[in-house]
């Protein structure tokens, strides 16, 4: 029914779009029986019901032949949000994440697999690999490197000892606020976040909230979830953690960089979906250890430089041996199926007293 105020020619353009909604409704759910039939193909070939690659391959479809006015970026979310829900008729995928609700992980999850996708809210990261790898949830989603402050250590040493392995990666914008019980930032006593939020909203903290203690705690939405059960504390999350625990926004984008993004692994058992074709911008991780000699890490570089492969990352980890030995862990531009990158890995593997490939997988837009 259209409002009594509306015009003529408002009403009857309120008829179009009513009509072109049942239109879309009847669309989607024809899509949706076709998905579910696809669905019971997969079942009786026992093929993975998740596949990254055919969502890329359709999203980038859909925008290729996207007309417009629509921007391509929101034909795309779109498209990935049907799929998503068509997905959760075949077979709801459940996605262990850093919780409480409200977390960025949260968002990474989200953005990467759809709204539809079951999510499994974990009290660290120590939980979200041990969920996957025990086969709790069929993926995981980890931070593992930010901009400002680095890798994710504990990511980095669970990586290490789970079966799991890396499938995709979630490249996200993150803006930090500061949340609150009333709208004004005066009495504030204690922040409560993550430790890398608190690192990455140091200089904003020292001249806004010099006097406020600043507590870690295991995630952004955890210090939100608190803040609202005592007036003196704030939490440093998203706006979506504002929304979810009923706080105020006393602070926008608090944090000191502006362009501060953070990496999400996606992450899954190797029976579950094995590792992605090449996608054309690829990217290969491993951890490695070399024998404790002179020259060692330099000659890790030579089959790369041989093979003209580039390293795009190189970390360290103490291998805990007592005897200064390290782990490295290292991103390589491109895919194993390239001969270049094969090759190069051949004789890298030959140098390692260590060798772990952890994954091959499109790098994030």
């Amino acid at each position: 029914m259209t409002s009594p105020s509306a015009s003529p020619d408002l009403a009857s353009l309120r008829v179009q779009i009513d009509s072109l909604d049942q239109q879309l409704l009847s669309l989607l759910n024809q899509r949706a029986l076709v998905a579910e039939q696809v669905g019971e193909l997969k079942k009786r070939e026992g093929t993975p019901f998740f596949r990254p690659d055919r969502v890329a391959q359709v999203i980038e479809k859909i925008t290729g032949a996207n007309p417009g006015p629509l921007r391509d970026a929101h034909v795309a979310a779109i498209w990935r949000e049907i799929m998503s829900a068509c997905l959760a008729l075949e077979s709801p995928q459940r996605v262990a994440v850093l919780g409480p609700e409200g977390t960025f992980c949260e968002a990474a999850a989200i953005e990467y697999f759809g709204g539809a996708a079951d999510l499994m809210y974990c009290n660290s990261f120590d939980e979200v690999f041990h969920a996957t790898a025990a086969g709790g949830a069929q993926y995981g989603v980890v931070g593992v490197e930010n901009s400002n402050e680095g890798v994710v250590t504990r990511s980095l040493d669970m990586f290490l000892h789970t079966p799991c392995h890396v499938v995709g990666e979630v490249s996200l914008l993150v803006r930090h606020n500061l949340l609150r019980t009333s709208p004004s930032a005066e009495g504030i006593e204690a922040v409560l976040a993550h430790p890398q939020a608190l690192a990455q909203c140091h200089a904003w903290l020292a001249k806004h909230l010099p006097h406020a203690e600043r507590r870690p705690v295991a995630s952004n939405a955890e210090g939100a979830r608190l803040a609202a059960t005592n007036p003196a504390w704030a939490g440093i999350s998203s706006e979506r953690a504002a929304q979810q625990y009923g706080l105020h926004v006393v602070a926008r984008a608090i944090q000191d960089d502006a362009y501060n993004r953070t990496r999400f692994a996606v992450i899954c058992l190797p029976h579950t979906l094995a590792t992605p074709a090449p996608s054309g911008k690829d990217c290969t991780s491993l951890i490695i250890s070399v024998p404790n000699r002179p020259g060692a890490v330099h000659d890790l570089l030579v089959p790369l430089k041989r093979h003209g492969v580039s390293m795009t990352r190189f970390e360290s980890r103490p291998a805990r041996t007592g005897q200064w030995e390290y782990y490295f862990y290292i991103d390589l531009a491109g895919h194993p199926a390239q001969p270049s990158v094969a090759a190069a890995l051949a004789e890298l593997q030959q140098l390692c007293a260590f060798y772990k490939m952890l994954g091959a997988y499109p790098v994030a837009a």
